[in-house]
């Protein structure tokens, strides 16, 4: 493959974009929700999706390519992407909807506090809790979309196991978050 063409396909901006691209596709895959050929298809796009996530972090420190745009948009497409197929799923009674709208509050509460932070010129960083709550929400999401028991496994039975754990640690991380930031106005 030409050079420059393997350079855009793994330029961390690029990962980004790809990732903000998928929340939509997967939007249209889920209106069909009783297709078992649709449901794979968007797991199947959420999981290459999901991937970018920490490989454009990963090109990124390894060639000194951190950007502006990437610092701002790298949060924005994961929130993009998670809260696309939370509320779908919601939306095909998946899932029970109050718990999409704990998570999408937590979401937003939490980058509004980020901005705050980083208009301060303060460290902005993800926790490792954040950390957390991202692999168990990426956990719950894929076999959550996948829906339907394939190769004798309940699918479902399994996506709703780690959605119950990323609330609890949506839940804990966010208030990680408000706590450190009341620490650092009092600095």
């Amino acid at each position: 493959m030409d050079g420059k063409i393997v350079n855009v396909l793994t330029h961390p901006n690029t990962l980004t974009l790809f990732r903000m691209a998928a929340a939509p596709g997967i939007v249209v895959l889920l209106l069909f929700p009783k297709s078992g050929f649709c449901t794979f298809l968007a797991a199947l796009l959420f999981s290459a999706a999901a991937i970018t996530d920490y490989l454009d972090g990963y090109f990124a420190r390894q060639r000194g390519l951190i950007t502006d745009f990437g610092k701002a948009m790298d949060p924005l497409a994961d929130k993009l992407l998670v809260s696309s197929a939370f509320v779908m799923m919601a939306s095909n009674g998946w899932i029970p909807g109050w718990v999409v709208c704990v998570i999408i509050a937590r979401e937003l509460a939490v980058t509004g506090l980020r901005s705050i932070i980083a208009g301060d010129g303060k460290d902005v960083s993800a926790s490792m809790l954040g950390k957390y709550k991202t692999g168990f929400q990426i956990a719950a999401i894929i076999p959550l979309l996948l829906h339907f028991p394939y190769f004798g496994l309940n699918f479902h039975v399994i996506g709703l196991f780690f959605l119950w754990g990323a609330l609890i640690l949506t839940i804990w991380s966010g208030a990680d978050y408000f706590i450190r930031f009341r620490k650092l106005l009092q600095v």
